[in-house]
């Protein structure tokens, strides 16, 4: 059975986050998001060196989950949680356009997650996990 562009999509999405987030391989990353990259996230500076820039100033601990993926045609989206060691994370919905395997647009909708108390629902905005702190506005200036 072949693979659609869709699988293939989603699999270079999933590796090209782990080695951004997770690895903080830029190099790495440089094969896969394209030198004219289009940032749409309003706390992003542009391009992808604003991308890399914002990583970077990521605390060292911060670590990429995936959840759900879904793909149509170039499109990619996937809904994660990015988190710190101080418990304190966001919940991202991560739409990527793509061409030829290589990432060139991005938009975002992202929210602080909460913990289990402070919850209204009372259900884990990601997973079965509840962070142990609310993710505080402060961060964003600096880490996130």
């Amino acid at each position: 059975m072949s693979e659609t562009l869709q699988d293939r999509n989603k699999a270079i999405l999933i590796e090209g986050f782990e080695t951004l987030f997770n690895r903080r391989d830029f190099a790495g990353a440089e094969k896969l998001w394209s030198p004219d990259y289009i940032q749409h996230s309003g706390h992003i500076p542009p391009g992808r060196d604003g991308l890399f820039g914002l990583v970077k100033a990521f605390p060292t601990d911060t670590k990429w989950d995936h959840g759900i993926i879904m793909a149509e045609g170039d499109f990619v989206m996937v809904h994660s949680r990015y988190s710190n060691g101080d418990g304190s994370a966001l919940v991202v919905v991560d739409i990527m356009r793509m061409k030829d395997g290589i990432f060139i647009e991005h938009w975002d909708v992202s929210e602080g997650a909460v913990t289990e108390a402070e919850s209204r629902s009372k259900r884990p905005m990601f997973g079965d996990l509840w962070p142990k702190l609310s993710f505080k506005e402060s961060a964003v200036g600096s880490a996130w």
